[in-house]
C-alpha cells in the first residue's frame, strides 16, 4: 500500500452480527478475521451476496476488503458485510443514488423474536386438548 492511499471505513449490522469494514484500493481480495472470504463463509453464494454493492457501483476489482466480524451466524455476517461495504463505498465516491435505489443502505431491522413463557417457542403453543 502506497503512502497517501485512501482507506474507507464502514460498519454493517444484520441480526446480531456486526462487521467493521475497511476498503483499501487494490485488486478485489476479501479478508475476514484474517481468513480469505471463500474460506470464511464456506459457500460462494454468501460471498457473492456480500459483494453485490461492488456490482451495483461497477467497482468490482477496485478495492480490497478487510473486515472484522463479531456475533451472529454466517448468513447474518454476510448481510452485515454487504451493509458495511455499502457504507464504506459512500465515502469512496458518489454512489449514494445507486446504493439507495438497490436498498443496500437500509439496515435490515428483522431480529429473532424472543421466546415467551408458557409457549414452546416464540409463538408455538402447547397442543390443545379438549378432554
Amino acid at each position: 500500500m502506497a503512502i497517501g492511499d485512501a482507506i474507507y471505513h464502514g460498519t454493517g449490522r444484520r441480526k446480531n452480527a456486526v462487521m467493521r469494514v475497511r476498503l483499501v484500493p487494490g485488486s478485489g481480495k476479501v479478508t475476514i478475521n484474517g481468513r480469505e472470504g471463500r474460506q470464511y463463509f464456506g459457500r460462494d453464494a454468501l460471498l457473492n451476496y456480500a459483494l453485490t454493492p461492488f456490482k451495483i457501483t461497477d467497482t468490482v476489482k477496485h478495492f480490497d476488503v478487510v473486515a472484522t466480524a463479531c456475533g451472529g451466524g454466517v448468513a447474518g455476517q454476510a448481510g452485515a458485510l454487504r451493509h458495511g461495504i455499502s457504507r464504506a463505498l459512500l465515502e469512496a465516491g458518489n454512489y449514494r443514488d445507486d446504493l439507495k435505489k438497490a436498498g443496500f443502505l437500509t439496515r435490515d431491522s428483522r431480529m429473532v423474536e424472543r421466546k415467551k413463557y408458557g409457549l414452546k417457542k416464540a409463538r408455538k403453543r402447547p397442543q390443545f386438548s379438549k378432554r
